[in-house]
């Protein structure tokens, strides 16, 4: 890159292209404009061109002229300064409008600009993605800004809400026992795409698929989103932490036919865009006003050639993607049993061993969960969430579909091959209440949000425990801890990939708001004094983290995982008497023996949902005799005796075992003449 740049772009339909340079990215005027001859700088339909004498840090847009006929679907604008769809780099003027971009008129003081980046130019120091197996990872989605931007997080106010801001706490996250964090989106997005007043805080509105969003970096220079990104994939890393990305490939930030041109619409909108019959309006599969055209070439090899990116050039571990059912319709929006684009990723040789997980649905009514193509996808199982929460909610008919998500939702996972590990288990995400407002209110509450309390999911299946919102009333708080450990507990303890919300672990709370998708403020941050708060329920995780995913060190090599014991485990259903599971419509009640022999462990798992104490039978030992339990969790008990180690667990008296009422309970035997424990 000593020697210059080379540029290119595609747009079959552009008449004549523009490349602009600039110094600095809120410029009105370019310092240099190089129109390209279509007779020496295109072949076939890709423009270029290259300019001697520029480096990375260069900063650069297009403007391409063609037909605005929106009822052939073409909306060229050569007034509007454009983005390059293959940009590495985003800088945002201070002065950036939206807004100037959908009106008519040049915008070019006011556009984001394309930033030139030398990829190679970065020490890695020997880094690699960690390939950790799915059966040892736990996972924590979290927000990067909002991780660290609150001002008790204790980071320093330069770094708040970054990159660099989240590697401050990593500790954090070492302690906790997470093995993956999952970032919600930092693909350069349009943080004015969103209602007037409000800012886009979750980030799923993409105008670039390479670059790092600028805001969440603390460095000034144009090219520290990306170095510092790096920095930090390389610090998670170092600390034994994958980094997974929700990515956003099923639409962009240009909305619907009112929206702005900010690129891919101005580059060739009938490539990049789902249209309708009616060539003037787009396909909506995503709720929010355009789908990309996963397929169509040019847009299957962006999709490809991005994660690719992110894999070789800033190793990354995994991708989540958003509404990925959107990527199994055709150029016409139709469903097809093997779209072109899941297979290219499924089969692509350098995303072999990444994490690739689906939102196996979309806006229109599109559900895949447990039918989503090939063998390497995970899926977030939304019916683990629904079904675990009308459990403890004592919701009638229940129970049997709660011994399914527990045992890794086998008649959804258990068929041509698939395995338990491809669900992703969790109770609780950015879309929807955080735990502990799923236990404090019945109603959403998201008036501030502007739109009337209309937006966001009605049917949430929680359950206040007795008041809405925020009490102190002891009883009721206690309740709260005890569902909140219940949730818990379970979603560590099925098998499947269990994912956590960030903040769950303390009880944060966004007060009732389930779709905060424009509180960019204490409503979504982190509030780190919650930790004092709720010590109790963070404790409570960290135990279970740390018997669920455990390293297999030398030093711990008579140790072996939670989950691989339940993997393993030969499983029996009993009730509250040994052997009689109540699998009725109005039963909710259940137990779980998993036994495994060869290393002389039992574990025990009683789960009651019921609105009174239950005493239940414990299986004898091996031998036949009553065997010696003990107890590791109670969620009914007071903390430290809720949660203990595994060599300090009590052991029982009797054959009966009293749950209390909404009470998850574990117990564990170890046969004589076996050392191995977990």
């Amino acid at each position: 890159m000593c020697e210059g740049v080379n540029f290119s772009v595609f747009s079959k339909h552009a008449t004549g292209v523009e490349l602009l340079l600039f110094d600095h990215a809120d410029e009105a005027q370019a310092r240099q404009v190089v129109r390209l001859d279509p007779t020496i700088n295109r072949t076939y339909h890709y423009w270029h061109v290259f300019v001697p004498g520029l480096a990375a840090g260069q900063l650069y847009g297009y403007r391409m002229d063609g037909p605005f006929e929106p009822a052939r679907g073409m909306r060229f604008d050569p007034r509007k300064l454009l983005l390059d769809p293959y940009g590495r780099g985003v800088a945002v003027p201070k002065n950036y409008s939206r807004d100037a971009a959908r009106k008519p008129g040049e915008n070019t003081s006011t556009a984001m600009k394309s930033v030139v980046v030398d990829p190679s130019a970065y020490d890695w120091e020997g880094d690699a993605p960690l390939r950790r197996f799915s059966a040892q990872t736990i996972i924590y989605e979290m927000h990067v800004r909002g991780f660290t931007c609150h001002p008790s997080s204790g980071v320093d106010e330069k770094v708040r809400g970054t990159f660099a801001g989240l590697v401050e706490k990593i500790p954090y996250l070492q302690e906790l026992g997470i093995t993956a964090v999952e970032l919600m989106p930092v693909f350069q997005f349009d943080a004015q795409d969103c209602p007037p007043g409000k800012v886009n805080y979750w980030g799923y509105a993409p105008v670039s698929f390479f670059s790092p969003h600028q805001a969440y970096s603390s460095r000034q220079d144009l090219l520290g989103p990306v170095n510092e990104f790096r920095d930090m994939v390389k610090a998670l890393h170092r600390a034994g932490i994958e980094v997974i990305l929700d990515v956003v490939f099923n639409h962009t930030a240009e909305g619907d036919r009112d929206g702005p041109t900010l690129c891919f619409r101005g580059v060739d909108n009938t490539a990049y865009y789902t249209l309708e019959r009616d060539r003037s309006r787009y396909a909506d599969y995503t709720g929010t006003g355009n789908t990309l055209n996963a397929g169509h070439a040019v847009v299957r090899r962006m999709i490809a050639d991005s994660l690719r990116y992110w894999v070789e050039v800033m190793h990354v571990d995994g991708f989540r993607f958003d509404l990925a059912s959107v990527l199994a319709r055709d150029a016409m929006g139709q469903p097809i049993p093997n779209p072109p684009i899941l297979w290219d990723i499924e089969s692509d040789p350098v995303l072999a061993g990444t994490k690739l997980i689906a939102e196996a649905w979309d806006a229109a009514g599109l559900y895949q969960v447990g039918s989503f193509i090939g063998d390497s996808w995970k899926e977030w199982n939304g019916r683990f969430r629904d079904d675990v929460r009308a459990f403890f909610r004592s919701d009638p008919g229940s129970v049997a579909r709660i011994a399914d998500r527990l045992l890794g939702s086998p008649e959804i996972y258990g068929h041509k091959g698939r395995e338990a590990e491809q669900s992703v288990n969790f109770v609780t995400c950015h879309d929807g209440f955080t735990l502990n407002d799923l236990v404090s209110y019945d109603r959403k509450h998201n008036e501030a949000n502007g739109e009337n309390n209309r937006d966001g999911a009605d049917d949430n299946h929680s359950w206040n425990c007795g008041v809405e919102g925020a009490t102190d009333d002891p009883a009721v708080e206690r309740l709260r801890n005890r569902q909140v450990k219940n949730f818990l507990t379970v979603t560590m303890l099925s098998l499947g990939m269990p994912m956590i919300l960030m903040g769950d672990e303390v009880r944060r709370t966004q007060a009732g708001n389930n779709n905060a998708y424009c509180q960019d403020n204490e409503t979504s941050w982190f509030d780190w004094s919650l930790l004092a708060r709720h010590p109790d329920v963070h404790r409570f995780m960290r135990l279970l983290t740390a018997r669920r995913a455990r390293r297999g060190t030398e030093h711990e090599r008579q140790r072996v995982s939670l989950s691989r014991l339940l993997q393993q485990a030969q499983k029996t259903w009993h009730g509250v008497r040994v052997g009689q599971p109540d699998w009725g419509h109005d039963s909710h009640s259940l137990a779980l023996e998993a036994e495994v022999r060869q290393e002389g462990i039992c574990v025990y798992l009683i789960l009651n949902a019921y609105w009174e104490p239950l005493d239940f039978e414990l299986p004898p030992g091996a031998d036949g005799g009553p065997g010696t339990w003990r107890r590791w969790i109670d969620t009914s008990l007071e903390s430290p005796a809720d949660i203990v180690p595994w060599r300090t667990a009590p052991s029982l008296v009797g054959p009966i075992y009293r749950a209390e009422a909404r009470t998850v309970v574990v117990l564990f035997r170890r046969d004589q003449g076996h050392e191995t424990s977990i």
